[in-house]
């Protein structure tokens, strides 16, 4: 048994509330190096992707192309929320061909469908293996609600007090929080002596509606309601869903592409193209903090390397010298800032450029691809290549 235990060829799959348990336990006492491990990451919206499709085969669910990336963001790339929320649209009858439908699905699953089911188990599981339950049902409400990722311990004991008439100690409310942390309900670091809120928008946004009917008393039906209510009215994420499932599929050719070379005609370049042997992070749609206009659909980090990737899906129409003159400023100021060795920049024109713009494109030597070389650099990828949309859905 120790040797099953301890052998390199014996691994062990551990998910749930597992994680945090067993990382305590290892973490002290004689078992303390003796194992190593290998977190499992959220889906990229590639393969989350893949399975939002997967999943609306098998449930008989509709979901457009442009919506399936969009359904994997939205869950964090979390398989059984993607599975879940595709599984109600098929309950309901609902097509997911907008985020209108999504959020309205979601809104369905996390107050009373299959995550509300699942991660309301797990949650009352958990608390009920703590002593003073209805102590720890607060704490754990009263620290969803946090409006920042940060949880602060006397707010949470100031509450209490208006709430329940109780003078809660803070070392007291700190044991709970990190019995809470054991089952991955909030995060916990013993060396900074902080806790935070999961990097979990589905089980963050559900603690508050759980803490709301469970703890508080609400009336499920109008917690429910208004919970129906608040998704109906969020603003569209995605100004364009086609633009954003083409972002998804150049992350994933970078991802996989790693430590290969690229033949150039496929990014219009007369040299082959060498990726770097690893990134270490893809940001997708993020603010790179140098000013207006600096929200950059792609940037793959790599040390003194560092991409960015534009994407234009404009089907008829050519991108034009304007849009290669602000991806050049934005890449001049990143590469600054970012005080990088090489930056390659690489556009994605779905239909081509202009000539002017080509000209512009060879100065500065920013790689671009059609949809075409796009395809083919998927192939190489041994991944799907751009799925053919029929029309706009927005």
């Amino acid at each position: 048994m120790q040797e099953a235990v301890e052998s390199n060829t014996c691994p062990h799959f551990v998910t749930g509330s597992a994680i945090g348990i067993l990382t305590y336990i290892l973490g002290r006492g004689a078992l303390y190096g003796r194992f190593m491990s290998e977190p499992i990451e959220a889906l990229t919206d590639y393969y989350g992707e893949e399975l939002a499709l997967r999943s609306a085969r098998y449930y008989g669910a509709i979901v457009a192309d442009e919506m399936a990336p969009i359904v994997s963001e939205r869950c964090g790339g979390n398989p059984f929320y993607i599975s879940a929320v595709v599984r109600q649209a098929a309950r309901q009858k609902k097509a997911l061909n907008n985020e209108e439908s999504l959020n309205e699905m979601l809104a369905v699953d996390l107050s009373s469908g299959f995550i509300w089911e699942e991660l309301n188990e797990q949650v009352t599981r958990w608390i009920n293996r703590i002593n003073d339950q209805s102590i720890t049902k607060w704490i754990l409400y009263l620290a969803a609600l946090e409006e920042g990722k940060w949880i602060d311990l006397p707010r949470i004991q100031r509450q209490l007090l208006e709430r329940e008439g109780q003078e809660v100690e803070l070392e007291s409310i700190k044991d709970v929080l990190i019995k809470l942390s054991h089952g991955d309900l909030i995060e916990y670091s013993q060396l900074g002596n902080w806790f935070r809120k999961i990097k979990d928008p589905i089980l963050n946004e559900f603690l508050k509606v759980w803490g709301r009917i469970k703890v508080a008393g609400e009336a499920a039906r109008e917690v429910r309601d208004e919970i129906r209510l608040k998704y109906q009215r969020l603003q569209k994420k995605f100004a364009e869903h086609k633009g954003y499932l083409a972002e998804v599929y150049l992350i994933q050719i970078l991802w996989n592409s790693q430590r290969q070379v690229l033949p150039g005609k496929y990014f219009h370049s007369v040299e082959d193209i060498q990726v770097p042997d690893r990134f270490s992070y893809i940001e997708h749609r993020g603010r790179m903090g140098i000013g207006l206009g600096m929200e950059v659909d792609i940037y793959a980090a790599a040390g003194i390397e560092g991409w960015i990737a534009e994407s234009k899906w404009w089907e008829g129409r050519k991108v034009g010298v304007k849009v290669v003159e602000q991806l050049q400023e934005q890449a001049q100021k990143l590469k600054e800032k970012k005080d990088l060795d090489i930056l390659r920049v690489w556009l994605f024109a779905y239909d081509g450029v202009t000539e002017d713009a080509e000209v512009l494109r060879q100065k500065y030597q920013i790689l671009w691809s059609t949809r075409a070389d796009l395809d083919a650099l998927l192939t190489l990828a041994k991944l799907r290549t751009l799925p053919k949309l029929s029309q706009i859905i927005v």
